[in-house]
């Protein structure tokens, strides 16, 4: 028995488009980060950039279980003192939903130049509307998790 060594021609990619509307942020943002990271696929490869790229639309409609609007929050530092910037989910999801998504997704890939290229492969929108027509991308929207 050889083990086959997958290579960058022969990675097949399939555009998908998911609703967010309704689904739990969590259970949303893992499903997304395992179409990014391949792992559906048969001849998965943990080192190699082999995902599908994810479109998902309905951002600002994502829900959030428990008492997490409040209680979460999401944190910066400029690096000079007094810098702290700290925001909840609540006013996050309201300014800017397309980056709560973002951001739950990217927690879940490797935090390497692997999980760097992964990202680039999400696409967030707010509303229902995408502008990628062009790549003719599978809809994924009646099948919610």
């Amino acid at each position: 028995m050889k083990t086959y060594a997958l290579k960058e021609k022969d990675i097949e990619r399939t555009w998908r488009v998911i609703d967010a509307d309704g689904q739990t942020l969590g259970r949303l943002a893992t499903r997304v980060a395992a179409l990014i990271r391949g792992k559906h696929k048969a001849a998965f490869t943990p080192h190699l950039d082999m995902g599908d790229p994810v479109i998902i639309v309905n951002a600002s409609k994502v829900r959030v279980t428990g008492d997490k609007l409040r209680q979460k929050t999401y944190a910066r530092h400029s690096g000079y003192p007094g810098g702290l910037r700290v925001e909840t989910l609540e006013s996050l999801l309201q300014r800017r939903p397309e980056e709560v998504v973002r951001r739950a997704v990217r927690r879940m890939l490797p935090d390497n130049r692997l999980g760097d290229e992964l990202i680039r492969r999400l696409h967030v929108y707010r509303g229902a509307e995408h502008p990628h027509r062009a790549q003719r991308p599978v809809d994924e929207r009646s099948t919610k998790a």
